[in-house]
């Protein structure tokens, strides 16, 4: 039936995002980085072609962030194409494929993580790297 296979599915998308064994807590017993992963799950119920994450980890408790991180960089491993608006300079180095730097709502760099870390071309970005990289 189909709601066999939606439990069977929802089954293994917790497992997925590490969360299997609490399939049957409600919400409110769960840390906001299990709400976030939760929802990621959710939201690959869908079978997206893109996922969208604006900023993932930004209400999170600094210990609930890594698993969050976890579960994104796994995705991106399953070569699930995911944007991703972040201040996690460095998840974003380490997984994406090119940075969209924006500033003011403006484009002002596309680049590759290397390129745009280590090579920065605008003023601004150099400054935002400088700033973000030194604390």
């Amino acid at each position: 039936s189909s709601k066999e296979e939606a439990a069977a599915l929802s089954m293994e998308l917790l497992k997925k995002v590490g969360l299997d064994h609490k399939a049957n807590e409600y919400p409110s017993s769960l840390s906001g980085g299990q709400k976030q992963r939760v929802a990621i799950a959710r939201s690959l119920a869908m079978k997206p072609k893109v996922i969208l994450f604006d900023e993932p980890t930004s209400a999170l408790d600094p210990e609930m962030i890594g698993g969050v991180l976890d579960v994104m960089r796994s995705l991106a491993q399953e070569n699930y194409t995911i944007v991703c608006v972040t201040h996690e300079m460095g998840f974003a180095k380490e997984v994406g494929d090119r940075i969209v730097f924006m500033d003011q709502g403006k484009i002002i760099e596309i680049d590759t993580p290397t390129e745009f870390f280590e090579r920065p071309k605008s003023d601004r970005a150099k400054h935002f790297l400088k700033e973000i990289l030194t604390h």
